[in-house]
């Protein structure tokens, strides 16, 4: 049972990175030349989970601007505000269920104690 708050717990930390790594994603939305993050969850050490964060480099369209009497071409930013706000709600859901867990865990465990004590 231990091994297994051990294994909610890995997954309560990769399922906040993945939500920070979205977070700064929405957060860059409209920043020129931002490239997006994608965090990706993968089975870690003793069958735990862990993030792995990479940069998403997908072209995006550039846009024309007029300053003084150049014009100049800026880049957009490659992150798509519904992809993100639909892998946010996934992950709250995810990291929801890992966090129910280890409450149900310790409350056996406090209950095993009892009987025990």
């Amino acid at each position: 049972m231990v091994n297994s708050i051990g294994n909610n717990l890995a997954a309560l930390k990769a399922f906040g990175t993945k939500m920070e790594t979205t977070a700064k994603n929405i957060a860059n939305v409209n920043s020129e030349e931002y490239k997006k993050n994608r965090a990706t969850l993968k089975e870690g050490p003793n069958s735990g989970v862990q993030a792995d964060v990479e940069r998403i480099n997908t072209p995006v369209p550039s846009i024309a601007t007029v300053e003084g009497d150049q014009i100049t071409k800026k880049e957009l930013s490659n992150v798509d505000l519904a992809e993100e706000i639909s892998d946010m709600i996934i992950t709250k859901h995810g990291y929801s269920a890992n966090l129910q867990a280890v409450k149900t865990q310790d409350e056996m465990l406090g209950a095993t104690l009892d009987i025990l004590g």
